[in-house]
């Protein structure tokens, strides 16, 4: 199991002594704009470690979408922007920190300045590629499917399982099946499929699950997507290209929330001869950018060269600092200069 674990920095050792020598105060923080990989896996964690007897908080930037509401132990996780001084006083107290699904300070820059200097012992568990040296150790996998399997592979390499219950293997679980897509994408090997077999070994719920995820949408988002679809969908069908952009009224005449638009990137995707989906929505800070792409086009390159940004082949992000109309054009001018990749199967 261990051979499933890249360590960089330190080996595992100092870290298991810190967890055994008894309760220490520990935080656990994840990336800006949570998702359902983050939440699953830092309350996994959470959950685990508390069964170890040491005295846990999660720590988030900003609000996590409403759909992961339900999920075990969520009234325990701290949200930056609304509980700062609380924030503050955890990370000067903080023995062990957990740097959860994210490779770079940048996507936690709300926090940045308090995690940078203090003298907890520092933990990053995650499957990004080309993680950032800011931990004391690494844990990284890019082959595996989420930070929550990966996440699963340590607690059993560290024989940590033994305190896994139904609500931890729930978070897991959740974590898998969202960075997946329900296991549509970053889920073709093999050892995936046999640690969720051996999740549902503690009555993981997984339809009930499902449901909770994805069924559980308001009506302002539905008709948001219908919207995107019909109206603001654009396919530039000689780059097997296609995009969607929101601008900010466009989001408040749907009362839009975090998370609303979780999905609509893969949408265009749909689409026959679409290999490459966008997704900008303008928020008060920034133009918030997904991509998606089919077979060998990396998108991750493309939104580190670009846009600030970076992920996983298929599946990355990126932010603009320009307007909505500028950074469309951007893209759109870019697109000759990637036709033949994107030509490729």
């Amino acid at each position: 199991m261990m051979d499933h674990l890249k360590f960089i920095n330190s080996d595992i050792s100092y870290l298991q002594k810190l967890l055994a020598e008894g309760p220490k105060k520990i935080l656990i923080l994840t990336h800006r704009n949570p998702d359902g990989d983050a939440i699953g896996a830092s309350l996994a964690l959470l959950n685990l470690l508390k069964k170890l007897h040491h005295e846990v908080s999660v720590l988030v930037p900003n609000q996590f979408p409403d759909f992961l509401g339900w999920m075990p132990s969520v009234p325990e996780i701290i949200v930056y922007s609304r509980h700062k001084a609380k924030a503050i006083k955890l990370f000067s107290e903080a023995q062990i920190v957990f740097a959860i699904d994210f490779n770079d300070l940048s996507r936690i820059r709300e926090f940045e300045e308090h995690l940078s200097p203090d003298k907890a012992y520092k933990v990053l568990i995650d499957h990004h590629p080309d993680p950032k040296k800011f931990a004391d150790l690494t844990i990284s996998n890019t082959e595996v499917s989420s930070t929550s399997e990966l996440l699963y592979i340590f607690f059993k390499a560290l024989n940590l399982d033994k305190y896994i219950d139904k609500d931890t293997a729930s978070c897991i679980y959740v974590g898998i099946m969202t960075d997946t897509g329900c296991f549509s994408y970053n889920s073709s090997r093999a050892d995936t499929f046999l640690e969720v077999a051996d999740l549902f070994k503690y009555n993981v719920e997984k339809d009930k699950i499902y449901g909770l995820v994805y069924d559980n949408y308001s009506l302002n988002r539905m008709r948001l997507m219908g919207y995107c679809l019909d109206k603001k969908m654009k396919f530039l069908p000689e780059f097997h290209t296609a995009y969607i952009s929101l601008d900010s009224s466009e989001l408040k005449a749907y009362n839009f929330k975090n998370g609303d638009s979780e999905g609509f990137v893969n949408m265009p995707l749909s689409i026959e001869d679409v290999r490459f989906s966008a997704i900008f929505i303008e928020n008060t800070e920034m133009i918030k950018i997904s991509m998606r792409s089919k077979g060998n086009f990396a998108v991750n390159d493309f939104c580190a060269v670009h846009f600030n940004g970076g992920g996983h082949k298929n599946a990355a992000g990126g932010e603009s600092y320009d307007s909505l109309q500028n950074t469309i054009e951007k893209f759109v001018n870019l697109l000759p200069k990637y036709k033949n990749e994107l030509l490729k199967d």
